[in-house]
């Protein structure tokens, strides 16, 4: 049976990765998404990793060392001593989020920093979040199950 795991990559390695497990046959996800990045004389699109050092690989238990034949695969990530399986409900849900053309539009009316919420909307929805911050310009919440950080700027 194949499960998703999550391969911890050298810094800015993870589209290279990503590229070299493909080409030697290992199913991976490695989420893209478009940031506007500003220079001191321009501002330019730039399409970034969603997880900094982190791609998704779909293997086999066994199979799990054919991914250190990229040279920018570091180690696996790893919960309560086992390497962390990532549900295929979750991959499925990061893709279908990074389809929705919109973010989604989110407002927090007397919600204090730690207090646990669920989302109602968007493909996060259902999903239970701690707030972990929120300012003037966004918001940063805590997907546990999901164990990663969502962080939503405000429209």
């Amino acid at each position: 049976m194949k499960n998703w795991y999550v391969v911890y990559t050298k810094p800015k390695w993870e589209k290279k990765v990503a590229e070299q497990l493909t080409k030697i046959g290992i199913e991976c996800y490695c989420p893209l998404i478009t940031q506007v990045r500003q220079w001191s004389d321009r501002k330019k699109k730039v399409i970034v990793p969603l997880f900094n050092s982190y791609v998704f690989v779909q293997l086999a238990e066994s199979d799990r060392n054919l991914v250190f034949q990229s040279a920018g695969a570091v180690r696996y990530l790893f919960w309560l001593g086992k390497p962390a399986i990532v549900r295929d409900e979750e991959i499925v849900t990061i893709k279908k989020w990074l389809e929705t053309p919109d973010v989604y539009d989110v407002s927090i009316d007397a919600i204090q920093v730690g207090d646990k919420i669920t989302l109602e909307s968007g493909p996060f929805s259902a999903q239970e979040a701690v707030v972990q911050e929120v300012t003037k310009t966004h918001y940063v919440l805590v997907l546990e199950s999901l164990g990663c950080v969502l962080k939503m700027k405000i429209k």
